[in-house]
């Protein structure tokens, strides 16, 4: 388990870290999710014991974090937003490098290379260079080098920045896989649609503090509205502009109207069949669920990559 108690940090007079208060179970795979700026990199650096907080601790498996303790440091693997690979070098003298700093030699190491490699889908890839690679095979094999140990904590500070959407696609595979392994994830992001995918467990950064914390459907019970109903604005719907009040709170937007069904058409049958009996066709109409981006707007006011 990896507990976080208090933890405070400050860079001169900006306010990182407010008192960030974490709990992640063994086996989670657990998301901090928040805008950029709002603490998720200062805090995975201290808990790496790259940063030292200035208030507060880090205890992993009951144990306190130390600075100097190489040993429980090597519990983590590390993927940081930034390639952290040499050029110039091959994927299999990279992942040597790494190895070697883990005290990992000889067939032993070797092994590992083979085994991360092909776990990352670049073994037909090991003897070019880094610099041929593309961003998504960097990025995975950042992945690689963090897990060369098989460290029992993996720390993913936004592994997909930059990436195309087949290649994050294949990176969340790969982290599922890992988790499923029994890996315990504590995964970094910006993007909404990703925590929802991946975390079975989430927390809401902003500003340096938690504002909210719970698995995705606690999270969504603290706004009131679950599903939202656009109707898109057209010669037809609009003369049914009135009508529509029955169905709950409407709201106007450029290209749509957006309904808060009330608690009347709370089951979506109930909601289509009387948007049948107005004569609103399907192809007009699209259901969207509540979402952490909600959420978020509910807490802050803003949306969150605002």
């Amino acid at each position: 388990m990896l507990e976080i108690s208090g933890v405070v940090k400050n860079f001169g007079e900006i306010e990182a870290l407010k008192g960030v208060d974490l709990k992640i179970e063994k086996g989670e795979f657990f998301g901090l999710l928040g805008p950029n700026g709002a603490g998720k990199t200062t805090l995975l650096n201290i808990i790496i014991g790259y940063l030292i907080p200035d208030e507060g601790t880090v205890t992993i498996n009951d144990e306190a974090l130390v600075y100097e303790n190489l040993e429980i440091k090597k519990l983590f693997g590390y993927v940081p937003q930034e390639i952290a690979l040499y050029q110039d070098l091959t994927a299999v003298k990279n992942l040597e490098i790494f190895g070697a700093l883990y005290g990992l030699q000889g067939k032993s190491l070797k092994g590992k290379i083979e085994e991360v490699l092909q776990l990352v889908q670049l073994d037909h890839r090991k003897n070019e260079k880094i610099k041929n690679f593309s961003g998504g095979m960097k990025r995975r094999l950042n992945i690689a080098a963090s897990i060369l140990h098989d460290p029992e904590f993996l720390l993913c500070d936004e592994p997909t920045i930059g990436v195309d959407p087949q290649s994050r696609n294949a990176i969340f595979d790969l982290l599922q896989s890992l988790n499923k392994k029994g890996k315990t994830i504590l995964y970094t992001t910006h993007y909404m649609e990703e925590a929802e995918r991946l975390c079975s467990k989430l927390a809401i950064i902003d500003n340096g503090k938690i504002i909210a914390l719970g698995a995705l459907n606690e999270l969504l019970d603290k706004i009131d509205k679950k599903t939202t109903l656009l109707i898109d604005k057209n010669d037809l719907t609009l003369q049914k502009r009135e009508s529509l009040k029955s169905l709950g709170e409407v709201k106007e937007n450029d290209f749509y109207f957006e309904i808060i069904p009330s608690e009347k058409f709370s089951k979506n049958s109930l909601l289509f069949s009387e948007l049948e009996k107005l004569q609103i066709p399907d192809k007009f109409v699209e259901l969207k669920k509540a979402s952490l981006e909600d959420v978020f707007f509910k807490l802050t006011g803003r949306k969150l990559r605002d």
